[in-house]
C-alpha cells in the first residue's frame, strides 16, 4: 500500500504517544491491589472486610537512543504533562483502555555520551497511578475524551 507511512502506537497517555520513534518502552509492569482492612479480635485471627479496589500502578521502562528514538525532549514533554497535575487517559495500541492515570514519577539515567556531553543512551522509568474516580482532575480535552471513552 502506498501513501502515508503507518505510525505504530504502543500506548497513548493523553495526547502523548509511546511508539518506536518517541519513547518505546521495553517493559510494562502493572501492580493492582484490593483493600481488606483488618480488625483485631480476642482469641481469634483478625477479621477482614473487603473495602474495594486499591492502587493500580503501571510502570513503563525502556531505553532511548536519541539518534534513533526520542531523547531528552521526549522526556521533557512527559514531565510537562506531570507538572500539570492532571489525570490522562491511558490507552494501549490494541485499543484497551486502562483508565485515567496521573504521572507520579519519572526517572532517567544518561550514559554513553557524545563529545558535546549529549547522551547516546537514556534509560527511563515512568510510574503512573490510576485515579479515574475524579474526572475533574483530567488534563486538556478531558470532556471530549470522557464522552468518547464513556468513563465516569
Amino acid at each position: 500500500m502506498y501513501g502515508l507511512p503507518q505510525v505504530s502506537m504502543m500506548m497513548a497517555l493523553g495526547l502523548f504517544v509511546f511508539g518506536l520513534h518517541t519513547a518505546p518502552y521495553q517493559q510494562l509492569q502493572r501492580q493492582v491491589s484490593w483493600r481488606h482492612p483488618s480488625a483485631s479480635r480476642v482469641g481469634a485471627r483478625p477479621s477482614r472486610q473487603f473495602a474495594g479496589p486499591g492502587d493500580d500502578i503501571i510502570t513503563l521502562s525502556g531505553v532511548l537512543y536519541p539518534e534513533l528514538t526520542g531523547g531528552k525532549l521526549t522526556l521533557e514533554a512527559i514531565k510537562a504533562m506531570a507538572d500539570e497535575g492532571m489525570a490522562w487517559p491511558l490507552i494501549e495500541g490494541t485499543g484497551l483502555v486502562y483508565g485515567l492515570f496521573v504521572i507520579e514519577d519519572v526517572s532517567e539515567t544518561h550514559s554513553e555520551f557524545f563529545p558535546d556531553g549529549a547522551p547516546r543512551k537514556i534509560e527511563f522509568s515512568l510510574r503512573l497511578a490510576r485515579t479515574d474516580d475524579n474526572p475533574s482532575l483530567m488534563g486538556t480535552l478531558g470532556k471530549q475524551l470522557l464522552s468518547l471513552l464513556n468513563l465516569k
